[in-house]
């Protein structure tokens, strides 16, 4: 590991004009390396370039197959280095290593998606009648400011950064400050790949300097942001002062309905990992399980039990796949997520397991499972970021789609049961952009993604997602004398 970080910016490494942060192993607490730390004027720097290569058309000149190409190189060069890049993403994320190897593999695989895109996005012939001609056309909106979160960085970054390349934009990536190391390898991909100078840009930054600049930069035409609902939203009215559209993936309190025949053992193995896969940190984490009454202490038992078996301790040492956990992101999270724990107990909800923080170096918390949690309850509706799963009882069907739907948030819910027909029944009531019936995290790049309500707007994964990066042009041809105008 190096002792220090630089930016990446129109092709240069360069210093930050911030200064620099330590970048610290949230299982250890220990230093690893010094990030620069960009200012607004480097922000600048790397939009104007972003601007000259759009405005050059270097990218959106490109025949797509070839534009293609390059994206699926990129993706290409990040699976040769899945490894090394796996083992940093490990040290900065406290995420066990099988994890950041899982992360590593899924971010490739989206250049390898995008890149197969490239050359199917295709405009369409509009009849006018005689004496006209009129199809569109889809144009790339030319710099794309890319904010990024802490707990899927590497990942994240893929799924905008790919998207946006194969349709034509160029980029400018703000990472989290938390865990930027791995981020330089989109640089060194770009550069095997023979992307042009300016067309990926990579800039860690604190969010009040780096992340505003960008969201309210004149020159930037669209923005993506995975973040907190607050920050969404301010960088939704900085953009609005541009007239620039966003995409935003913001929180979730997502809920799993479980009917009377579901199969528990299923459901048990959704638990493992709808809620402690990346210790929580998941912005569509299972984090309330809504249940009969009947079977209400059936499935706390046996979720507390699946909780109490899991190994938590340091990324790094825990290699191998299996019922392992690793460190929260640093102990302003942790807390965060203990303070919100001990609320809950002190509201009445009661602990099968878990609930407080481990003795130990780094920033851990027990994987914490809430029976009897009421709807009411803040635990229940407030986003926890963290290992921690409230179950709550129904009495009746209504009840649990109400129950569920009973959040500002809408990111994603889920359904277990043996009966189609009530799966489908509950997935169309449910307000909530993806669905999953008798499995959590079901679907993949493939899939679209995105939420209702405080969960945001716009969509990503899924070929639905290149519409954020593209805009329609028509062209209307009047041919031969024709009319004097149209009706």
């Amino acid at each position: 590991m190096e002792s220090y970080y630089k930016n990446y910016v129109d092709g240069k490494w360069i210093d930050g004009g911030s200064g620099v942060i330590s970048v610290d192993n949230p299982a250890t607490g220990e230093h690893l390396a010094d990030q620069a730390i960009a200012s607004p004027q480097d922000i600048d720097k790397a939009v104007n370039a972003a601007k000259r290569v759009h405005e050059a058309n270097l990218l959106s000149a490109m025949r797509p197959v070839e534009r293609g190409r390059i994206v699926k190189k990129m993706g290409e060069f990040l699976t040769q280095n899945a490894k090394s890049i796996a083992q940093k993403l490990t040290l900065e994320a406290g995420k066990p290593i099988w994890e950041a190897e899982i992360e590593v593999r899924g971010a490739a695989r989206y250049f390898e998606y995008y890149g197969n895109q490239a050359e199917t996005i295709e405009g369409k012939s509009i009849p006018l009648g005689e004496n006209y001609y009129d199809f569109t056309a889809y144009e790339p909106f030319g710099v794309s400011g890319q904010i990024i979160p802490w707990n899927f960085p590497f990942e994240m970054t893929s799924r905008s950064l790919s998207a946006a390349l194969t349709t034509g934009n160029a980029c400018v990536v703000k990472t989290a400050e938390n865990d930027p190391i791995t981020q330089y390898w989109f640089a060194k991909a770009a550069e095997h790949a023979n992307l042009p100078p300016g067309a990926v840009n990579i800039l860690c930054g604190l969010g009040n300097e780096a992340g505003a600049a960008l969201s309210s930069h004149q020159y930037v035409n669209q923005i993506v942001f995975t973040g907190s609902v607050a920050t969404g939203s301010a960088i939704a009215k900085a953009a609005a002062q541009n007239i620039v559209p966003c995409t935003l993936e913001l929180g979730g309190k997502s809920a799993a309905i479980v009917y009377d025949d579901a199969d528990i053992e299923n459901l048990m193995n959704s638990i493992r990992w709808g809620i402690f896969y990346n210790a929580g940190q998941v912005c569509s984490a299972m984090s309330r399980v809504i249940v009969p009454k009947r079977l209400h202490d059936e499935i706390a038992d046996k979720a507390g039990a699946l909780a109490k078996s899991l190994s938590v301790g340091p990324g790094a040492e825990r290699t191998k796949f299996g019922l392992n956990m690793g460190s929260l992101i640093s102990e302003t999270q942790r807390d965060r997520a203990l303070n919100l724990c001990q609320n809950a107990q002190a509201e009445g909800a009661t602990t099968v397991t878990g609930g407080h923080k481990l003795n130990r170096p780094g920033w851990f918390l027990e994987p914490t499972i809430f029976s009897n949690v009421t709807p009411s309850m803040e635990i229940a509706q407030v986003e926890v970021f963290g290992p921690v799963l409230s179950i709550i009882p129904y009495d009746n069907d209504e009840e649990a789609i109400s129950i569920a739907n009973g959040t500002d948030y809408g990111l994603v819910s889920g359904v277990f049961t043996k009966d189609l027909d009530r799966a489908m029944t509950t997935a169309k009531r449910m307000r909530a952009g993806q669905v999953f019936v008798n499995e959590w995290f079901a679907g993949g790049v493939e899939t679209p993604f995105g939420g209702y309500g405080k969960s945001g707007y716009g969509r990503e994964k899924g070929r639905e997602a290149l519409w954020n990066y593209i805009q329609t042009k028509n062209v209307a041809i009047r041919l031969g004398k024709g009319s004097a105008g149209r009706a």
